[in-house]
């Protein structure tokens, strides 16, 4: 996915990461990158980070590695996975809404040409948006 793409999920997309496993902020981008929401820029993170933990969703502190500077840890709070866990309900939500669209996309890709019009373009129907009605 793209960063633009994933700049709305990054809220509970963090706090799983941090659920998962706490950690540093660039340890984070790189684990958003391996999770598949990669490309997002690393100012809007620390955004999001920051916003998380004004909230009350997770904490920070500074942690002095053997070398280098101090980095901030962000941890889960309760609220954060209480929070976390009402949004995941959300999603997979919305998961079953693409998963509709999806699903849909195919078989109209797939499922010939019969509702075909000018310009190769399929007639509309009557059954609402992507999830259908």
């Amino acid at each position: 996915m793209e960063g633009s793409e994933v700049r709305g999920l990054l809220q509970p997309l963090l706090l799983l990461l941090i659920i998962e496993r706490p950690g540093h902020g660039y340890d984070l981008i790189e684990r958003l990158d391996r999770l598949g929401a990669g490309g997002v820029e690393p100012g809007q993170v620390y955004r999001v980070l920051r916003g998380l933990e004004r909230e009350g969703l997770v904490v920070s502190s500074w942690i002095p590695p053997a070398s280098g500077p101090a980095r901030r840890r962000y941890e889960p709070t309760a609220e954060g996975f209480a929070a976390l866990e009402a949004r995941m309900a959300r999603l997979a939500r919305l998961g079953a809404v693409l998963d509709s669209c999806l699903t849909r996309w195919d078989e109209a890709v797939k499922g010939g040409r019969d509702g075909a019009v000018a310009g190769g373009a399929r007639a509309p129907d009557d059954s609402g948006a992507c999830a259908g009605r």
